[in-house]
């Protein structure tokens, strides 16, 4: 590790820092639908931390990057012919100097990925690298708990589908009774996916009988 012949002062003010933030919330949601989780904004983290950096008299500066850039593409056809695909993944290893009024300063690493289709892909990248590099000098507690800390992916399991209903479904009798018990159609749509084909039936068969 490189650093400077002390760095008494430097270490002083980062224990104020990490005093100073007890934690950042993970206010921000990444993606969408199922594969969608709860992260640390990055302007929250710059803000937050800038801020108590700046009042502790250190700064800090990218000083390297070290990059991987890999471009799959592919073809889809729709409705409106083929159109060409791609994905844009870029893998960084960064270098940071992270420095005190006093002139003392320490190297920092950090690492990050992203991946986009068009050019997007090295920002995301480097955002993420220095947005975890500040959280882990400053040892910054997000949210409850990390994610990779929580819960393995692979323990994770897939809400069950659910079952179509048809005219033939073996549980259409029960349905049909069930409907009779509550008499509101909404309350069926919320537990089967009746197609609108098979609506009327349902109807008329929950109708006949009264």
């Amino acid at each position: 590790m490189e650093k400077s012949e002390s760095i008494k002062e430097l270490t002083q003010s980062v224990i104020k820092v990490m005093a100073g933030c007890k934690g950042i919330e993970k206010n921000l949601t990444v993606g969408t639908g199922l594969g969608s989780y709860k992260g640390v904004a990055d302007k929250d983290v710059k803000s937050v931390i800038g801020e108590l950096m700046e009042a502790n008299g250190l700064a800090i500066f990218p000083t390297g990057i070290t990059e991987l850039t890999q471009i799959d593409g592919w073809e889809e056809t729709g409705q409106y012919g083929v159109k060409h695909k791609q994905s844009i993944f870029t893998r960084v290893t960064t270098t940071y100097l992270l420095c005190h009024i006093s002139g003392e300063w320490i190297e920092l690493k950090g690492y990050g990925h992203g991946v986009d289709s068009q050019d997007k892909s090295a920002g995301k990248a480097t955002t993420y690298a220095l947005k975890y590099a500040l959280l882990y000098t400053f040892m910054v507690p997000t949210g409850k708990i990390d994610d990779t800390d929580n819960t393995h992916s692979e323990e994770i399991k897939a809400p069950a589908k659910k079952q179509a209903l048809t005219q033939n479904h073996e549980n259409w009798q029960k349905v049909v009774e069930y409907l009779k018990g509550t008499g509101t159609m909404t309350e069926v749509l919320k537990k089967y996916e009746v197609s609108k084909e098979h609506q009327e039936k349902l109807i008329n068969d929950t109708l006949k009988n009264e």
